[in-house]
């Protein structure tokens, strides 16, 4: 069989905490509209079949404040080994390989970037974690930049579950505002309650709790961009200044490209359109009408 000759480029698209793949469908069409391929990864603990609490489904949902956890032994080198069996699976299709990582999804991407930074040419974080200053999530979440972040209040002890786990399909009206404001603050309020559906209830521990160790001349070495999203409500963006500047400390000589873009949490969802286009600018060879506009 003749050998066909690589693609161009590929974005390998990485959800955040309690999302999936399938929350990047609109913005995969979008991409492929700009001519662009892509592939989303489903984390462990994630995807339509991942596992949920017995009574989550169930009328009264019994056993959901103490039920543990399927997934409470996933770790963060599971969730970077899911990233890295997709990179090194596309990597020999493809001369560009753009890693793009959502919120909590920056830890699993960092990892994986630091353990085989060849099989990523562009690491582009979207107002995610970024653990080159601080190694854990948890450190940022609770620092004095983030205390106007909107948090989902959990259901349980997560040490006792093994996870943080959220309750979308709550009958409390108050609890739903709240994650929607949380994720989808720019969501018209005309729109559906099909997104309460499409989020995961548990999130390992692991994800927030574990450090992500990143070097200067692994991590550092790939090029990276952060898409600011200026009216996050999730990760506030005092919080996303704070992690790019204290990356660019730890790589001065190759700092972060920084992009924004207007609205909340979740481009993906509410304007994939917009998050595409900005996307497909950083395909190499496109020439840009985005600056950086801090």
């Amino acid at each position: 069989m003749t050998q066909l000759p690589p693609a161009e480029t590929l974005f390998v698209l990485v959800h955040g905490a309690w999302h999936s793949s399938v929350h990047w469908a609109a913005t995969q069409r979008a991409l492929a509209g700009h001519g662009l391929a892509s592939i989303a990864v489903d984390l462990p603990g994630h995807g339509i079949d991942a596992p949920v609490p017995s009574g989550y489904l169930l009328a009264g949902q019994p056993g959901l404040a103490t039920e543990k956890s399927a997934v409470a032994d996933v770790t963060m080198r599971d969730n970077a080994d899911a990233v890295l069996a997709v990179l090194a699976d596309v990597r020999p299709r493809f001369r560009h390989v753009v890693l793009v990582a959502h919120s909590a999804g920056g830890g699993p991407a960092s990892a994986a970037t630091e353990r085989a930074p060849d099989l990523v040419d562009h690491l582009v974080y979207l107002s995610a974690f970024v653990p080159a200053g601080r190694p854990r999530f948890a450190d940022y979440i609770g620092a004095e930049e983030n205390a106007d972040a909107v948090i989902i209040p959990p259901v349980g002890d997560p040490a006792e579950l093994g996870a943080f786990r959220i309750n979308p399909l709550s009958d409390d009206p108050d609890l739903v505002a709240t994650i929607r404001r949380a994720f989808l603050n720019d969501l018209p309020a005309a729109a559906p309650d099909g997104w309460r559906h499409l989020l995961h209830p548990d999130l390992p521990t692991a994800v927030f709790a574990e450090p992500v160790p990143v070097t200067a001349e692994r991590w550092g070495r790939v090029r990276r961009t952060y898409v600011r999203l200026t009216d996050d409500l999730a990760l506030p963006l005092g919080t996303q200044d704070l992690m790019i500047r204290e990356a660019d400390r730890t790589t001065p000589e190759h700092p972060f490209q920084v992009r924004s873009l207007p609205g909340g949490h979740s481009p993906f969802v509410t304007r994939p359109d917009d998050l595409a286009a900005l996307l497909a600018s950083l395909a190499p060879g496109v020439n840009t009408a985005h600056g950086d506009p801090r």
